[in-house]
């Protein structure tokens, strides 16, 4: 073998291992493909657990503005109001008790 063909093949063996080297882990190869592929199905899942969100607010919403029953079981709840004839009964988290 010459000089000359050792020369040629050392070459191409150099060309296609930085070629697959570059493939695999240069900016846009196959790692960073996969990579974003799977940040892409997460934004996706959150995505459709945030749409299911709001569709879930925007009903409790609309129930709020069209029943006044709504209303009040939210003021009940979440404010603690109650009517001037009711009693509240606290009761204690004590185990002694």
């Amino acid at each position: 073998m010459t000089v000359k063909k050792k020369f040629v093949y050392l070459f191409l063996a150099v060309f296609l291992l930085s070629t697959l080297v570059v493939t695999f882990f240069g900016k846009k190869g196959y790692v960073d493909i996969q990579r974003a592929r799977k940040r892409y199905l997460e934004l996706q899942i959150e995505v459709n657990k945030l749409t299911r969100e709001k569709e879930k607010l925007e009903e409790e919403i609309k129930k709020l503005e069209t029943n006044p029953g709504a209303i009040e079981k939210e003021a009940r709840e979440k404010l603690w109001l109650v009517r001037p004839d009711e009693k509240i009964l606290v009761k204690s988290k004590d185990k002694d008790i």
